[in-house]
């Protein structure tokens, strides 16, 4: 089983891990380990592999590199339950413990890439120039921090599926209170019309 405790690890020892895990190191990736670590702090989570690692969750705003090293530094999943997937093209992520009920939303600030420059001026790259400034700026010239109350229910968190419900329409099984209700019935969320895709042939 892997297991890392990053706090035990120098930033290059948990960079280099996540470019391993992500196939590159990137300004991205940077990012978000060091995201991932002041979320974790900022929470009092400092085991998450370990004895931890049922006591909080992550919730991710964007499907890029930031995220692969926020799953890799906190050890949070998808198929765990424990890392929830939030589609809003937003390079932001929010740790929530869930024994005290604190948590914190940490934004990238967009400003971050031009205060690179002042850090490495001459380097006309700014992918490597963000990648270097990146693990030395100050965590405030990095991110924005809010405290937040976030909104889920016990059908969120990890574990077996809390519920089960059958789509009228097409008959599969709905898990976790994802069935999209109505005029009382109800439909999982393709056939409710959140569809991602069209059929064009049935069992080919």
């Amino acid at each position: 089983m892997f297991y890392i405790n990053p706090f035990k690890l120098n930033l290059e020892e948990l960079l280099e891990i996540c470019k391993e895990r992500h196939g590159h190191l990137c300004a991205g990736q940077v990012l978000g380990a060091r995201l991932a670590l002041l979320g974790l702090e900022l929470i009092q989570i400092k085991d998450p592999y370990g004895m931890d690692r049922k006591n909080f969750l992550v919730f991710v705003e964007i499907d890029r590199c930031a995220t692969d090293a926020i799953q890799t530094v906190t050890g949070a999943s998808l198929g765990k339950r424990t890392m929830k997937f939030f589609d809003f093209g937003i390079m932001a992520a929010t740790f929530l413990n869930l024994q005290t009920q604190e948590a914190y939303r940490i934004l990238a600030k967009e400003e971050a890439k031009e205060r690179a420059r002042s850090y490495f001026p001459h380097l006309d790259n700014p992918a490597q120039r963000e990648l270097l400034a990146y693990k030395i700026m100050p965590l405030e010239e990095l991110f924005e921090i809010k405290k937040v109350k976030v909104l889920f229910n016990e059908l969120d968190l990890p574990g077996k599926p809390r519920k089960k419900v059958i789509c009228t329409k097409c008959g599969v099984t709905i898990r976790d209170g994802k069935e999209i209700w109505k005029d009382g019935i109800p439909y999982c969320k393709i056939c409710a019309g959140f569809n991602y895709f069209l059929i064009q042939e049935a069992n080919p």
